[in-house]
């Protein structure tokens, strides 16, 4: 490996990094991490990742407005 090679994979990494974040961020999937986090912290048992994503339905469901804005 020539002794550049390190400074111009930091970029690539960077944006790679960026990009992943993006994707969890969009996906849900950090909400996901979050809510465990949240359980763990608060000694609670989570509830499965299906659970999850069914109440994440429903209260997205509940919670529409009835107007365009």
């Amino acid at each position: 490996m020539s002794p550049g090679a390190g400074v111009a994979t930091a970029p690539v990494r960077r944006v790679l990094a960026g990009v992943r974040w993006y994707a969890r961020q969009l996906s849900g999937e950090s909400k996901w991490d979050d809510y465990l986090e949240r359980c763990a912290r608060e000694g609670r048992t989570p509830m499965t990742r299906r659970q999850f994503e069914r109440h994440r339905d429903d209260h997205r469901e509940q919670g529409t407005q009835g107007r365009c804005c």
